[in-house]
């Protein structure tokens, strides 16, 4: 016991909570309500991320997707290279420059995310029931407001998708 406190007096005093791990203990208490469906379906966390994202915004560029999905390009590659070889995803060559590659959904990925929309939506649906829809649209308000702020701070190092 002594030997704890007298570490405990030799630790660095922070002024601030541990904001980067009180985010990872949130979302992994999120996406563990998503996880069971995710791997019901066959599907992997990031690879699911990948399929929201290209739903919600079209085809992407490689580096496009490392931004908005917080995968690193060393790993999204191998990941692109799986989903492509179960029909996930469609990579083709850009015409107009033939070292760049746009990454698209393809009929199957569009019909697992219809097949699982209302199994996504019943789990939000959950959340929203265990914590309150109140907490729930403050938590993506907060979030929207703190991904734009540092991007703004951020000027032209903030990654453009």
């Amino acid at each position: 016991m002594k030997r704890r406190a007298a570490q405990a007096r030799q630790q660095p005093a922070f002024a601030h909570r541990n904001l980067p791990l009180l985010l990872l203990q949130a979302r992994e208490r999120v996406i563990a309500r998503f996880r069971p469906l995710l791997n019901a379906n066959g599907v992997t966390e990031q690879q699911w991320r990948i399929v929201r994202a290209l739903l919600e915004t079209g085809p992407l560029e490689p580096r496009q997707i490392v931004a908005l999905c917080g995968i690193s390009s060393p790993s999204l590659a191998g990941i692109l290279t799986r989903m492509e070889e179960v029909g996930l995803v469609r990579r083709v060559r850009l015409d107009h420059d033939q070292r760049r590659l746009e990454v698209s959904l393809t009929p199957k990925s569009r019909a697992l995310a219809a097949a699982m929309a209302p199994q996504v939506e019943a789990a939000y649906a959950e959340l929203e029931a265990a914590v309150g829809p109140e907490l729930v649209a403050q938590a993506y308000r907060l979030l929207d407001r703190l991904v734009s702020a540092l991007d703004a701070q951020a000027g032209s190092d903030a990654p453009s998708v």
